[in-house]
């Protein structure tokens, strides 16, 4: 069985999302944050980027949250989360994917990950300042030009729309006001809907959701 490595409001909801969604077989393992877990040397040993989420298997071991998403799809390809019969689509799945990995969540971390980039505590204020106008920068691009609706891709459910309603629900902690966000808005209302999400939340953040 696979052993999913995540720890509650990190990124890693998305591929907990997918999980479900594709109706897998794995164990859900929490790593506590707080306590610097994901720096234990028992984790490390699973994952030396020393973050989540980390996918075993008997192949080895997946991260990084595209990555992790696409091999659901594939592997768990009857659950339709990733349009494989369009290879034009397919790579629009992975553009999308690749913008929220490596644009907005960088933008982000700017606002707590300061010492990734730069060393003086200067900088870091400087980052976390920005942060509010360059996530709501990210969000008007996602909501004019990359989420179709009612799904980000259209018509069709995906691993986009795990990912995406990750990433929506830091918006506020980022002191960006969601009302300007139409579509997204509209989609995060729509994923509360659905069955499978709202049982990985519960698994997530062992609450229900709201």
């Amino acid at each position: 069985m696979m052993k999913f490595y995540f720890s509650p409001g990190s990124v890693s909801l998305a591929a907990h999302i997918a999980l479900v969604e594709a109706d897998a077989k794995f164990e859900a393992i929490r790593i506590d944050f707080a306590t610097e877990q994901q720096r234990s040397e028992r984790y490390l040993s699973i994952n030396p980027k020393g973050r989540v989420p980390a996918l075993v298997m008997d192949a080895g071991v997946l991260t990084e949250t595209p990555a992790i998403l696409m091999y659901i799809a594939t592997v768990y390809s009857r659950a339709k989360l990733v349009p494989f019969d369009d290879p034009f689509a397919v790579a629009k799945v992975n553009a999308f994917l690749s913008y929220l990995a490596s644009t907005v969540h960088v933008a982000h971390a700017h606002g707590g990950r300061g010492p990734r980039w730069a060393s003086k505590q200067s900088s870091f204020d400087d980052m976390k300042a920005k942060v509010p106008q360059t996530m709501r920068e990210c969000f008007l691009f996602i909501e004019e030009e990359l989420v179709v609706g009612p799904w980000v891709m259209g018509e069709q459910y995906s691993i986009c729309d795990a990912y995406l309603l990750t990433i929506s629900r830091w918006l506020e902690g980022d002191g960006v006001e969601r009302s300007d966000f139409v579509k997204v808005d509209r989609h995060a209302a729509l994923m509360r809907e659905r069955e499978p999400v709202r049982r990985a939340w519960e698994a997530h953040f062992d609450a229900p959701m709201p």
